[in-house]
């Protein structure tokens, strides 16, 4: 069988104990061989045999590859993924990319049907480095572009984590030179050195709690989050129910008028650009200051058509 074939049969074994935790080894087994078509479009010289003895070696070959643990529980008499909330987070992306790729590859003439974004994340290629870096607590040193700077700046950081946000990633460190935690993105960092000096990591610092109050990557350091209260027109709103602003979001109203929302953020930037691409969707209830902010952007924007 092919790389892609075990890969695949992976994929399926995930998909199953995703949709039914603690299922039997019979189940498992059933819903392979049902799947057994769609596994020889990936792989016309697959012959499906699935045992025990396969089923234990696939075991070992998805903890090995993706670091995901697969166990028996005997009181639930089925096989069940152990993750935490990262984990859970990964193994979602990654079953959601394997679906991806495997559609695109079940036939060579997909271009008719599918059109994909041109754009694609830059700085990736720098990935590996920065997680070798921040999971030996290593410093790392490399240039920075700013975009309303000319020049490139040398940087000396300890490496905390990496965020993504609206497919870019970012580097969060605390710099050494004023010692203040930042963000970089990936895309705008260039030759990139890790060290072999060691840093000791922050007990008190979690990258969860740190961004959990930022709507994207700005994090203040200085003003407290608010409550932001949001209408928007119904249409508008069935879009923000099914992929809520922020994780703090909370409906306060759902009729067919509007749908009222409550935000626990910072006001940043990101947040009011994102506001701002909803257009006439949605006013701003509160809080005053970023209500004046707004009409104050619409107004300049109109200012712009009426010269």
């Amino acid at each position: 069988m092919s790389k892609r074939g075990y890969i695949s049969r992976y994929l399926l074994i995930f998909k199953k104990l995703k949709a039914k935790p603690y299922s039997s080894y019979e189940e498992l087994k059933g819903y392979i061989e049902s799947q057994s078509g769609y596994l020889q479009m990936l792989d016309d010289t697959l012959n499906i045999g699935f045992s025990k003895r396969t089923f234990q070696r696939d075991i070992r070959e998805i903890r090995n590859l993706f670091g995901i643990d697969i166990e028996y529980s005997k009181s639930a008499k089925g096989y069940f993924i152990i993750q935490n909330e990262m984990e859970n987070m990964n193994f979602q992306r990654m079953i959601e990319t394997f679906d991806i790729f495997n559609s695109l590859n079940l036939t060579r003439d997909v271009a008719p049907f599918i059109h994909l974004e041109s754009s694609k994340p830059k700085g990736t290629e720098n990935l590996y480095g920065l997680l070798h870096a921040i999971k030996n607590h290593l410093i790392i040193s490399f240039k920075y572009y700013k975009y309303w700077e000319d020049e490139l700046s040398e940087r000396r950081v300890e490496p905390y984590a990496l965020k993504e946000f609206k497919n870019r990633w970012y580097l969060i460190a605390n710099d050494l030179k004023n010692k203040i935690v930042k963000s970089f993105a990936l895309d705008r960092l260039n030759d990139l050195e890790v060290t072999k000096d060691r840093f000791q990591f922050p007990g008190n610092f979690n990258v969860k709690d740190y961004f959990k109050y930022s709507f994207g990557i700005i994090r203040s350091n200085e003003e407290k989050p608010q409550e932001v209260i949001l209408s928007f027109e119904p249409f508008q709103g069935k879009y923000i129910k099914s992929l809520p602003l922020h994780e703090s979001q909370e409906i306060l109203l759902d009729n067919e008028y509007e749908l009222l929302i409550k935000l626990t953020v910072y006001v940043t930037h990101d947040l009011f650009m994102e506001l701002l691409s909803f257009g006439d969707t949605v006013k701003v209830i509160q809080p005053a200051s970023l209500i004046a902010d707004i009409r104050s952007s619409y107004q300049d924007a109109l200012n712009l058509y009426l010269r």
